[in-house]
């Protein structure tokens, strides 16, 4: 009897800590949002390809950016690519609206049709795991500054590149990097 217990222990410890924190994941394929329609959705689903998770905002002086990110989807996405938008309300109190007006919003003024979560936090103590393993990776100064920080994950869940809002979703920066990871 004592066996048994010891060994569904074990299996309960690894379970609860398999990928939830920062720390203890390896790739960010550990880590999920849950899309703007309530769905799951984990990273590790787009294995194999590369993935640009891009915090985002409808009232932000960069929120125009939408257009690029919606362009660079188009351009790519027949090639394996994934862009996920993740909208947060962190700066400047600029994503105030509900997932369903944030969806509206994104649909009507900008045609967007890559993925878009649930709001999230993006910063500090309680922000989303993936952007905690972010900044665990790359360091503190990589964590979103503002709305429209760009991050390429790679095929294998590396972090491959990150980008301030300055830089336009279809600069030869973010692009380069891009092609280099595709399927041919």
């Amino acid at each position: 009897m004592r066996a048994p217990i010891i060994l569904l222990t074990l299996l309960a410890v690894m379970a609860g800590s398999a990928g939830e924190t920062p720390a203890e994941a390896g790739s960010a394929h550990d880590f999920g949002f849950v899309s703007i329609e309530g769905e799951p959705m984990p990273l590790r689903n787009f294995a194999g390809r590369p993935v640009l998770v891009v915090n985002t905002a409808s009232l932000c002086g960069f929120t125009y950016q939408y257009a690029g990110l919606q362009d660079l989807f188009e351009r790519y996405r027949d090639r394996g690519f994934v862009l996920i938008g993740v909208p947060s309300n962190d700066f400047g109190n600029q994503e105030p609206g509900s997932e369903a007006e944030i969806k509206d919003f994104c649909e009507v003024n900008f045609d967007i049709d890559f993925p878009l979560t649930e709001k999230q936090v993006v910063k500090g103590d309680g922000s989303h795991p993936f952007f905690a393993h972010v900044r665990a990776e790359l360091g503190d100064a990589a964590g979103p500054n503002w709305n429209f920080h760009k991050y390429l994950v790679g095929p294998e869940g590396e972090l491959l590149g990150a980008w301030p809002s300055r830089v336009e979703p279809t600069s030869a920066l973010i692009t380069s990097r891009i092609e280099e990871v595709l399927q041919p």
